[in-house]
């Protein structure tokens, strides 16, 4: 057995004993390449990505370009870390989808933050609800301004028609890190609410999201459902 084999078996053991809780980040990131460099020792490499990136996460978030910059890091290796992210995201999304019942913002806020995981840019979703605030679905309705082209009210009214949804909550993200709305998020609320409207589904509430916070249009003051025919 090489010395690096039964380092690997060492760390692997740790882990199914006692989970990564007690890793330190450049552990963490050493365990995770085994899987990617295969009988070779991974500490150094995984200095070299902490060192560049700060993080455990930041190495996650990088795009694969900015990850191959660092020496001994290939497409392959990128590829693996870039997946590794995607694969925790859609299981906490996966998860958030059993069998759930929304009733209120709180309710909503915790169901849509997953899907806001490790994105560097601007999303737009649709959360469909039934009559019963049952989740149909939650659907990706592009990445820019929620006033773009892309992004328009007749794609969110499609969509919430072809779900055949009474009620849906529309969330997006501000990958600045702040999740204070902008007059430009409240005019298109408000423009989208009366669109809805008039195909009778009710646009519940609007969250802003930022990391692992939201601010919800609704609480704030800042849209009332019923209230938005003006702007059509």
């Amino acid at each position: 057995m090489s010395i690096h084999e039964g380092h690997r078996k060492r760390m692997t053991a740790r882990f199914r004993t006692e989970g990564l809780d007690h890793f330190d980040p450049v552990q963490v990131l050493e365990l995770l390449l085994f899987y990617a460099v295969p009988r070779k020792d991974t500490n150094e490499l995984a200095h070299r990505l902490i060192d560049r990136f700060g993080s455990v996460s930041r190495v996650m978030d990088a795009p694969i370009s900015e990850l191959m910059k660092v020496p001994g890091v290939g497409e392959h290796v990128a590829t693996y870390l870039h997946l590794t992210k995607e694969a925790g995201r859609y299981y906490q999304v996966d998860s958030a989808q059993k069998g759930i019942q929304l009733r209120d913002t709180e309710d909503c806020g915790r169901y849509l933050l997953p899907y806001f995981i490790g994105r560097q840019v601007e999303t737009v979703f649709l959360l469909c609800l039934n009559a019963n605030c049952n989740v149909i679905c939650c659907r990706e309705m592009g990445e820019g301004e929620l006033n773009s082209a892309v992004i328009s009210p007749r794609n969110i009214v499609q969509a919430a028609l072809t779900e055949k949804a009474s009620t849906v909550v529309l969330a997006h993200n501000h990958p600045s890190g702040v999740a204070l709305p902008s007059q430009e998020d409240v005019l298109a609320t408000k423009r989208l609410a009366a669109a809805l409207e008039a195909v009778e589904v009710v646009l519940f509430d609007h969250l802003i999201i930022a990391d692992d916070d939201y601010v919800s249009l609704a609480q704030s003051g800042l849209y009332r459902p019923g209230e938005n025919r003006a702007y059509l």
